[in-house]
């Protein structure tokens, strides 16, 4: 506070010295009026000690402790000196009243609103004693003849209400300037601090963050992206953004905003790292674009960590496998084994030995369907793509189904395909997904219940669902059912339903189910339409 005084009344102490010099120093210089006066030299004394005491103040300005006060005397001096003025250039007819004027605005500027009223009371009081004093020729100041008691009196009128309309209009002005200058203070205040804190925030954040101008070119550069990239924000700085990251597309941002990408840089000292890299345009308040900002992380570790889990997880699934294709193909060995060992011995009725050789045989079939199933999902034939009727190939797996459970009068198959569907995908393997899923849906209908498979156009896809009233799948097993020997039941593979999810992913498509217990499964097939249809 001590501050912003000190500056205003050293302020006040150059516009005095401005003043004096160009409006008095002018009447003596011009000699405008000089003879006229009635005490002409008196004037030009009263010139040489305001000079003097603007040096004293100026002198005394750095040894005062109250501003505060020294600025009140400063004001009242000029009221007084003012006051002086006008008296010695003919009073109420003198050409410096307007003065008294200039006093009250500096003391609301300097000082605040309520010494403006101050200084405007007291200039009231000396100027209206004086022009009375003058007018009752007590004071030796010569006037003109023709002016009488009403012309004295509106003289003060005048002089009196124009000093506190101005002090009131400068105090409120001074007020609100001052208000204003305050708010101005602490917004420039807030905004270095906030400035300061993002610049702080930037710095601190682990991921790497640039920004750059609508042309790509970087202006903003942390030190964690130094940190990542091994380049000096000196050496980045308005370099373009797709330079540093080759992997970002020139239009950086893309249409659609928000651009997510991953690449590989080369650090300068540690090698090539890879980069996630999300990059969004940048608007002003007006919604206008005038940049770009990108937020970046390495994720080289993550990615070997990665790396290391998939092939883990490889290597368990690869165990998993064989544990189950052990299981599988054991059991109908350990069953031909009996078998055979029973006939070796010789010793059973021929009724028997029939029955032994049909169980071996049957073992063996099984055998070769185990290892088919699974050579059918571990190697399967490359896809022939041709042109038909995916509602075709529909009526004819229902028509198999029907005959497959033409012995069980409890369950229902009923369709809605009625619109034909052509789509581009291998006709063999699309009935073979069909078939296994229908097999599935009625197997998991022991007691009864209703098939119900459905057909459409879903935008650039086609979806099939296939829905039963079986006895669900327990949440559980929802992510285990696509996997490889994975079953519930007695019989089967576990593959008919992970074969069948193999074919729908070679026709870049997906499968889902959904299901709770009791309450049936709905699997849906998605194949997206490849053009060519």
């Amino acid at each position: 506070m001590n501050d912003i005084l000190l500056k205003k009344v050293k302020a006040l102490i150059s516009i005095r010295v401005v003043f004096i010099t160009l409006l008095l120093g002018s009447f003596f210089v011009l000699q405008v009026g000089y003879r006229s006066f009635p005490y002409p030299r008196a004037t030009a004394n009263l010139i040489v000690a305001l000079y003097s005491l603007t040096i004293i103040y100026s002198l005394l300005t750095e040894r005062i402790k109250s501003y505060f006060t020294f600025a009140y005397f400063q004001v009242f001096m000029d009221v007084a000196a003012v006051n002086v003025l006008v008296y010695l250039t003919g009073g109420i007819e003198s050409w410096f009243s307007f003065i008294m004027l200039l006093t009250v605005m500096a003391a609301s500027a300097v000082l605040n609103r309520k010494a403006g009223y101050v200084i405007a009371t007291f200039s009231s009081i000396i100027y209206g004693v004086m022009i009375d004093l003058q007018y009752y020729k007590l004071l030796p100041i010569k006037y003109d003849p023709a002016l009488n008691e009403k012309d004295f009196l509106y003289n003060i009128f005048v002089h009196i209400s124009s000093l506190y309309m101005v002090a009131f209009l400068s105090g409120y002005l001074s007020s609100r300037l001052e208000k204003t200058t305050m708010a101005l203070e602490q917004t420039d205040s807030d905004l270095k601090e906030l400035s300061l804190f993002n610049r702080e925030l930037i710095e601190s954040i682990p991921s790497g963050i640039f920004t750059t101008d609508i042309e790509g070119n970087i202006l903003i550069f942390n030190k964690a992206a130094e940190d990542i990239t091994g380049i000096t924000r000196e050496n980045a700085f308005n370099r373009k953004a797709t330079v540093l990251f080759p992997f970002m597309a020139h239009d950086t941002g893309g249409s659609a905003g928000i651009e997510r990408v991953e690449g590989v840089i080369t650090h300068n000292r540690e090698g090539s790292r890879t980069i996630n890299l999300t990059v969004s345009p940048h608007m002003d308040v007006a919604g206008i674009k005038t940049g770009f900002t990108g937020i970046f992380q390495d994720i080289t570790t993550l990615k070997k960590m990665e790396a290391d889990i998939k092939r883990k997880e490889k290597w368990a699934a690869v165990g998993e496998l064989s544990a189950n294709i052990a299981h599988e193909i054991r059991n109908p060995l350990a069953s031909l084994k009996g078998a055979i060992e029973m006939l070796r011995e010789d010793l059973v009725a021929k009724e028997q030995k029939e029955r032994l050789t049909e169980i071996a045989l049957q073992e063996m079939d099984r055998l070769n369907e185990i290892i088919t199933d699974f050579l059918m999902y571990s190697a399967p034939r490359a896809a022939e793509f041709s042109n038909f009727d995916l509602n075709s190939v529909l009526d004819d797996t229902l028509e198999l189904l029907k005959n497959t459970v033409s012995v069980k009068n409890n369950i229902s198959i009923s369709k809605d395909i009625d619109m034909p569907l052509f789509i581009n995908a291998d006709r063999q393997k699309m009935h073979q997904v069909f078939l296994n899923l229908g097999m599935n849906a009625l197997e998991a209908m022991p007691g009864g219940g209703e098939l119900s498979v459905s057909s459409r156009r879903a935008g650039s896809s086609f979806e099939v669902v296939f829905k039963d009233t079986g006895v669900g799948i327990p949440q559980e097993n929802i992510e285990k059912i696509f996997y490889p020997f994975f079953t519930t039941k007695d019989e089967g593979t576990g593959l008919g339903l992970a074969i069948a999810y193999r074919i729908i992913e070679e026709h870049r498509g997906k499968m889902t189910v959904a299901s709770n217990p009791g309450g049936g499964a709905i699997f849906k097939v998605i194949i997206p339409d490849n053009g060519k249809s």
